[in-house]
């Protein structure tokens, strides 16, 4: 198995990137599907959230009201790291499940949007960045997204540098192209990452 972490700015196009990995094969874990779901109603991450900052970030069925939870958290990076503290090992501790169930030749892609800024790199055998000018970030999230350009402004400030996500990854790929280019692009890295997930099944095999 080879264990592939993958992240990227937001508005860069990591859910691109990861659903074409998907395409090729890929096993996906995805970090933002299971932060929802630990904390969903009736869970321990839920209460700990509404404990942590109230319950005004309640809607009226009980459920999380993320964009009141997020314009809260990402205007103040010490209650980022707080909601953070909560919510990042229930994420960690149900990745680290889901990977067991993975076959023994799986390429198996951690979809994980704060992987740098959490200092994650070491959990993974590889680290693959989707990369974007911070201008090209702006323009997806308010022109596709429909944010905000001050809301926009705030989620990216809150995560790490493009010159930080750079520097952990073992392989980028550079997304300020059209979607045909990302798609060649992304069937290099593939390759890349079965070639390498044979080469570490067949090192376990010498050494069983």
């Amino acid at each position: 198995m080879l264990s592939v972490g993958l992240t990227g700015g937001i508005g860069a196009g990591k859910s691109e990137v990861s659903r074409l990995l998907v395409e090729h094969g890929a096993v996906l874990i995805d970090a933002d599907r299971i932060a929802r779901e630990v904390v969903g109603p009736g869970t321990p991450g839920l209460a700990a959230v509404v404990e942590a900052f109230g319950e005004d970030v309640l809607a009226r069925d009980g459920s999380l009201d993320r964009p009141k939870l997020g314009s809260i958290v990402f205007a103040d990076p010490a209650k980022l790291a707080v909601l953070n503290g909560i919510v990042h090992p229930l994420v960690g501790e149900r990745s680290r499940a889901l990977e067991e169930t993975a076959a023994e030749d799986a390429v198996v892609v951690h979809d994980v949007p704060l992987l740098t800024e959490n200092g994650l790199a070491p959990l993974y055998d590889l680290v693959v960045v989707v990369d974007a000018d911070p201008a090209t970030q702006l323009d997806r999230l308010v022109r596709l997204r429909g944010m905000a350009e001050q809301d926009a402004r705030a989620r990216m400030a809150a995560q790490a540098t493009r010159e930080q996500r750079r520097g952990i990854a073992d392989v980028v790929v550079d997304n300020d192209v059209p979607l045909e280019e990302l798609r060649r692009r992304v069937e290099e890295v593939w390759a890349g990452l079965v070639r390498k997930a044979r080469v570490e099944q067949d090192a376990e095999r010498r050494t069983e």
